[in-house]
């Protein structure tokens, strides 16, 4: 595996993870911090690029325009059941997914919510995400809690997280998601480099590499990624020293 994240060129497409990979993981979702810097640092990759940059999240788009705004960049969300290429959401579907029923998910939850405040229940279009960050100790107890609902609604799987346990339409996946970007303009044609953080873009890594693209991964653990850099905060210097870089882009790793 190498150490570092590549330098950009006008062949590459950037699709980048946000909580853990652009930003800090935060306590609850709502808490996370983005900076000016780091905003402009996207704005000027994604006008080097001509466009072909994307965030891959499991995120609602709603949640992503609002950390990221004035930006208007072209998001995957819900681990790739929702699609913005440009201007237009469209829904993607595995073709055996199927989006789980929220209200019964919410009341089947609300008890364990009673019991456990420090829970957190989060409602997507597509998903409802269980976390758990500020009470580790209930793991079982959310991944029992989901698995019951994934067998009660045919058509939705359970999809593991850095503390967090989601109920999601089957196939959908940000492997599928990298895949689909791809297939469009301005991306298509270029080496795709994907950045990611948690064991939900472990399939991401995979597509990359089959497409012949650079998959880094942000943090220790295990990955099919065939690159590594150490944290979010390193991210945010490489994707500032991109955006200043004068002249041609170079395609050297960068240690």
């Amino acid at each position: 595996m190498t150490q570092g994240l590549p330098s950009l060129t006008a062949q590459h497409a950037l699709l980048l993870d946000f909580d853990g990979t652009l930003v800090d993981i935060a306590p609850r979702p709502d808490g996370v911090r983005v900076s000016a810097t780091l905003l402009e640092a996207l704005r000027t990759v994604q006008a080097r690029l001509d466009g072909a940059l994307a965030i891959v999240t499991g995120r609602d788009l709603d949640d992503i325009d609002h950390f990221l705004s004035p930006l208007h960049l072209v998001v995957a969300s819900e681990h790739g059941a929702r699609l913005r290429m440009d201007s237009a959401v469209r829904t993607c579907s595995s073709g055996v997914g199927r989006a789980p029923d929220i209200d019964e998910a919410l009341r089947e939850l609300r008890p364990m919510l009673a019991t456990w405040p420090a829970l957190l229940v989060e409602t997507k279009h597509a998903s409802v995400a269980l976390h758990y960050r500020e009470a580790k100790e209930l793991e079982s107890h959310c991944l029992a809690a989901m698995r019951r609902l994934a067998l009660r609604m045919p058509g939705t799987e359970v999809l593991r997280g850095k503390c967090v346990v989601e109920l999601k339409p089957i196939g959908n996946n940000k492997g599928r998601a990298v895949r689909e970007i791809m297939q469009h303009a301005p991306f298509e044609g270029r080496i795709p480099v994907f950045v990611g953080d948690d064991v939900t873009d472990e399939s991401a890594f995979e597509v990359t590499t089959m497409l012949g693209g650079i998959s880094v991964k942000v943090g220790p653990g295990p990955t099919l990624a065939r690159h590594r850099c150490a944290n979010a905060q390193q991210v945010r210097a490489w994707l500032t020293r991109q955006a200043r870089a004068a002249g041609p882009m170079s395609a050297d790793v960068e240690g």
